[in-house]
C-alpha cells in the first residue's frame, strides 16, 4: 500500500510539472506525461488517466487563452474526428506497452520534416477537417498526437497564443474521446460495478485538478516571456529528446535489443 502511494504521488508531481510544460509548449507536456503513467499501469488505464488529466489541463489552458481561440478551426476539426472515431471503435485494437512507447517516440520525427515537405495549414477548411481525422486516429492509437498537430500549425500565420488556445481546444475534445473509447470497455469488464481495477483511487483525479491548474497558469506566463522563433525551436527540441528516450524503451519492451 505504501509503495501505491508513493507511485500516485510521483504521478500527482509529474501532473503538475508536465502541465506546466504543456502551458510554455503546447504538447510536450501530454508526451511526457504518458510515458510516466504507461510505466505504472496497463495500456487502456493509462489512456483513461492521460485523458483525464489532459483533458483538465487542455480546459485551463483554453480558458486562460479563452479570447485567441479560432473556434472556426476547431468546429472543422471536429467534423473530421468523426470518421476517425467510428473506424476506431470498429477496430478496437488496443497497442500493446512497447508499441505504444515506440510510436510516441517516433512522433517527433514529423517535426524534422522539412517544412517545404508540409503544405498544411489549419486555417484551410479542409486541411483542418483532415487535421481532425489524422488527430483524432492517432490519439486513440497511441493517446499522444501533439507533434501529428503541429504539422497542420507549421504554416499558419497564427501567433502562438492563438497557436496554443486552439491546440488547447482540439486536444481537449481529443482527450474526452479517448476517455470513452478505453473507460466504457473497462467499466463493462468491471460489470458496472463503478471500481476499475488498474486506476488510481478517486482522491487522485480530486487532487491532480488544483495541481494542473496552477501548472497550467504557470507555464502560460511563461510562454508570455517567449518570441514566436524561440517557442517554435524549443518545442522541436524538447519534444525530439523524449522521443529518442521513448523509442528506447519500446525497443527494449519489445525486445529488440
Amino acid at each position: 500500500m505504501l509503495m501505491a502511494v508513493k507511485i500516485i504521488m510521483l504521478i500527482l508531481v509529474s501532473a503538475l510539472i508536465t502541465a506546466g510544460i504543456s502551458g510554455v509548449f503546447g504538447m510536450a507536456g501530454g508526451l511526457i506525461f504518458m510515458g510516466v503513467i504507461a510505466t505504472f499501469m496497463g495500456v487502456a488505464e493509462a489512456m483513461v488517466v492521460h485523458g483525464a488529466v489532459q483533458s483538465v489541463s487542455n480546459s485551463t489552458r483554453a480558458y486562460l487563452l479563452k479570447g485567441h481561440v479560432r473556434w472556426d478551426i476547431f468546429l472543422r476539426v471536429v467534423m473530421g474526428s468523426l470518421p476517425a472515431l467510428a473506424g476506431s471503435i470498429l477496430l478496437s485494437f488496443i497497442p500493446s506497452k512497447g508499441v505504444l512507447f515506440l510510436a510516441l517516440g517516433l512522433l517527433p520525427i514529423l517535426l524534422w520534416l522539412p517544412k517545404q515537405w508540409i503544405s498544411l495549414d489549419a486555417q484551410k477548411p479542409v486541411h483542418a477537417i483532415l487535421c481532425g481525422f489524422y488527430v483524432t486516429g492517432l490519439t486513440l492509437v497511441a493517446g499522444v498526437a501533439g507533434p501529428a498537430l503541429d504539422m497542420f500549425f507549421v504554416k499558419t500565420k497564427m501567433p502562438r497564443h492563438e497557436i496554443v488556445a486552439t491546440k488547447a481546444v482540439i486536444m481537449f475534445a481529443s482527450h474526452m474521446m479517448k476517455i470513452l473509447y478505453f473507460g466504457l470497455p473497462l467499466l463493462a469488464a468491471s460489470q458496472l460495478s463503478g471500481h476499475i481495477p488498474g486506476l488510481p483511487p478517486w482522491w487522485f483525479f480530486v487532487a491532480a485538478i488544483p495541481l494542473i491548474m496552477l501548472g497550467t497558469y504557470g507555464g502560460t506566463h511563461i510562454l508570455g516571456r517567449m518570441s514566436n522563433v524561440g517557442f517554435r525551436s524549443a518545442t522541436k527540441y524538447l519534444v525530439s529528446f523524449i522521443g529518442v528516450v521513448y523509442v528506447v524503451r519500446g525497443a527494449i519492451l519489445l525486445g529488440w535489443v
